[in-house]
């Protein structure tokens, strides 16, 4: 046998070597198997009763009020915003979300009936809730279940707001603190002033930032990995100043050491898309930060995928002025029959299976 095919034999040899060698390597990565969690942040537009509460401004949810809110309405409202909830995460975790932070809402007995609902009721969530000062009587809360999530603690932290050395009543944040599946959690969920009044509106916004972020830091200086998840209506968008400047979220996973928190949603907002929309233009108010913790996928527990927002087409407004927008409850004091005027948004979570 001459040289040169000894030579083209070995060569063959390493050259099969190599291939089998890559495929058994692509065969074990691609053999890994994942446990797939979802946390979400849903502005559910104004979840009423049709019960007259006389400590809250709730007159126009009343069937006698101005919307006319009776209770097939309610109901036709509970069963839409159930159905949504049913769908998200779907069908990456199997098992839909884990955590629902909910906005919006008038009470804990609406979430009493919104879980109740045909499309959740399987899931069991349980709820957390407290009432806020919040001069319209809306709060926050958290859906969750009970198969993924065991609390530990959770209590209102009010967000103070002064105008001319006045109080300005808003919804408070909740914090929770649980075990999710095998790790340790925080989570808070906002509901920041709204827009209306004008830029003076913008400090209110800043001091919920600043309040996360006292929480954030807090968390932080015990445990520098703590997962925390800041999430809500927060009123503004990713690149303003209550995100950027206070709450110091960045918008590059792989920036997040410099702050310690992360908004995926950022991405989303520079690329045009949103949540929620006025006057033909597309805001990002609807938003999860997450902590330098929750993008470690060292420490053998979940960790960040992706994000998304939930924008299926049966949520949109397909016709008319609005043509585009999320399909809302009411129009003015018009009533729409559909969702909310926000879409909901929420992130995946993985963990590695060991064998």
């Amino acid at each position: 046998m001459s040289n040169n095919i000894i030579q083209m034999t070995r060569l063959f040899f390493i050259f099969a070597f190599i291939i089998v060698s890559i495929s058994i390597i692509s065969a074990q990565h691609h053999d890994k198997k994942y446990n797939i969690l979802s946390v979400g942040f849903y502005n559910l537009e104004n979840l009423f009763d049709t019960v007259d509460d006389t400590l809250i401004n709730d007159e126009e949810f009343l069937p006698d009020g101005a919307r006319a809110w009776t209770a097939e309405r309610y109901q036709e409202k509970l069963g839409n915003m159930s159905y949504v909830i049913s769908q998200i995460g779907l069908p990456e975790a199997g098992t839909g979300l884990s955590l629902l932070g909910v906005s919006e809402i008038e009470n804990r007995r609406v979430l009493e009936d919104l879980v109740k609902e045909n499309s959740i009721r399987d899931r069991n969530y349980q709820i957390i809730h407290y009432d806020s000062p919040d001069f319209r009587g809306v709060d926050v809360g958290l859906l969750y279940n009970p198969k993924h999530f065991t609390p530990l603690k959770s209590r209102p932290i009010p967000l103070i707001n002064l105008e001319d050395g006045v109080r300005k009543y808003t919804r408070d944040v909740l914090y929770v603190k649980g075990i999710l599946d095998s790790d340790t959690v925080h989570v808070l969920v906002n509901h920041w002033p709204s827009r209306g009044g004008g830029p003076i509106t913008a400090s209110f916004r800043n001091n919920g930032a600043k309040l996360c972020r006292n929480v954030v830091d807090s968390l932080l200086g015990v445990q520098p990995d703590a997962k925390i998840f800041v999430m809500g209506d927060l009123n503004d968008d990713p690149t303003d100043e209550s995100l950027k400047s206070y709450l110091r979220a960045v918008g590059n996973i792989k920036e997040v050491r410099k702050t310690g928190m992360f908004n995926p949603f950022e991405d989303f907002f520079r690329r045009g898309q949103g949540s929620n929309a006025y006057r033909d233009a597309w805001s990002l108010f609807d938003q999860i930060v997450i902590s330098k913790g929750v993008t470690n996928k060292k420490d053998g527990g979940y960790y960040y995928f992706k994000a998304n927002i939930f924008n299926k087409q049966f949520l949109v407004q397909m016709t008319g002025q609005y043509k585009g927008y999320p399909l809302r409850t009411f129009s003015g004091d018009n009533y729409q029959g559909g969702y909310s005027d926000h879409f909901p948004t929420y992130v995946y979570l993985v963990k590695e299976i060991k064998y």
